[in-house]
């Protein structure tokens, strides 16, 4: 087997053609039968195929990367570079311009500390969101308090999606970075992308869009998107912890400081003074998570395999199913919008989320409930948390039958 086999997945069947739902339970061994697992957005359960990747890393194939000179290292450096050509196809990208990371949130904390962290300076002001996820809120404070700009928060529409009409009567020259969701961890409300791009450049400001929510559901193509940093967590795009990606447009990655020094990221290490490796080597110091490499490849195949358009309109059927049965509920309030992408946050009038979840969970019913880290949202939607369904490749109708069923438990119980 050669090292660039590694991160693939194994041939497996493909779902039902058509418009017909999803049918990829049997991919998920930790899913066991009668058990609704709807916190997908939090983290996804992952298929046989990754699985059976990384025990094949492990178990089989595994050594260093880009230092042994014998041959299974140099397989599995093939294979961690395969992986990195794999990532790059996904969301449209130069091999160049991806950066393996620990998550989403080391990617964030990358571009605050390396970009923002070096261009801004006392009177430059970041834009953010009311809808934000703390990760793509506390870099950014942390880096204003350092670097004396100042941060603007964009408020919601109507719909409680980012009011992007307000963002453009917002913006001024001072502004240098904009850092937005795609796709809100808590409304499920999805950002045009393109136009929010559209407005940060015209001021001269860079735009990095957190898409932790969107590419496990929607195709991504960075270039068409116009961002200058995208990041996202393979965790959540059915592959392991402990990976994640940063993209950056090559020019900003190569005019950045390391964001960490030690092995790997240097040119040549003296005494008298260290040069560095070009991107994205620069910002991977140290022996990375090979086999969470490994596992993110053969997630990125799992879900092209089914197909990302199918995946979304699959989440699409079931986010309007779930809210048409929840809005029949007098006691349920609803939160988001009605196309929300795969997620479904309310809140049961007199009863605690926490409360909620708990009674769900003794019906076998998983969701999350809190503040989803997001409180800013939560106060300016006037609540203290939510409740949230959300949905993966291997929900169907009984999933959202059995949440039902367990709200109008939780009803009775508290009625």
């Amino acid at each position: 087997m050669t090292g660039v086999s590694l991160g693939q997945a194994l041939p497996r069947p493909l779902p039902q053609a058509g418009g017909e739902p999803l049918d990829v339970l049997a991919d998920f061994p930790a899913i066991p039968a009668g058990w609704a697992y709807l916190d997908t957005a939090a983290t996804a359960q992952k298929p046989k195929p990754v699985l059976e990747a990384i025990n094949r890393a492990y178990g089989e194939t595994y050594a260093t990367v880009h230092r042994g000179v014998y041959q299974r290292s140099a397989d599995m450096t093939l294979a961690y570079e395969a992986a990195r050509q794999r990532t790059a196809k996904f969301i449209g990208a130069r091999e160049d311009e991806i950066v393996f990371v620990r998550g989403a949130t080391e990617a964030i904390n990358l571009v605050a500390q390396s970009w923002a962290g070096t261009q801004l300076k006392a009177g430059d002001r970041i834009l953010l969101s009311t809808l934000e996820h703390h990760s793509n809120i506390v870099p950014w404070q942390m880096i204003a308090e350092k670097t004396g700009a100042e941060i603007d928060v964009v408020p919601l529409d109507r719909e409680q999606r980012i009011d992007l009409d307000a963002m453009a009567r917002m913006l001024t020259p001072d502004h240098k970075l904009v850092a937005l969701a795609h796709v809100s961890n808590v409304l499920g409300s999805v950002l045009d992308v393109k136009r929010a791009a559209a407005l940060a450049h015209s001021v001269g400001a860079k735009i990095l869009i957190d898409g932790c929510q969107a590419v496990p559901r929607m195709p991504v193509d960075v270039v068409d998107l116009d961002c200058d940093f995208y990041v996202f967590s393979g965790h959540k795009l059915y592959g392991p912890t402990g990976i994640g990606v940063l993209w950056g447009r090559y020019e900003l990655l190569d005019a950045m400081p390391p964001y960490q020094g030690g092995g790997s990221m240097i040119d040549r290490v003296s005494f008298a003074g260290t040069t560095y490796a070009p991107p994205p080597g620069r910002f991977e110091a140290g022996t990375p998570h090979i086999v969470g490499v490994v596992g993110l490849h053969a997630a990125i195949d799992y879900v092209e395999g089914i197909g990302l358009d199918r995946i979304h309109a699959h989440e699409t059927a079931l986010v309007r199913q779930a809210r048409e049965a929840l809005s029949k509920l007098n006691s349920v309030r609803l939160f988001g919008p009605d196309d929300a992408a795969g997620i479904v946050s309310f809140a049961v009038e007199g009863v605690h989320p926490h409360d909620v979840a708990t009674i769900l969970d003794e019906g076998n019913v998983a969701i999350r409930a809190g503040h989803h880290c997001a409180q800013p949202l939560m106060e300016a939607l006037g609540v203290p948390a939510t409740a949230r369904a959300s949905f993966g490749v291997y929900n169907s109708a009984a999933d959202i039958d059995a949440l039902i069923k367990g709200i109008e438990r939780v009803t009775r119980i508290f009625g």
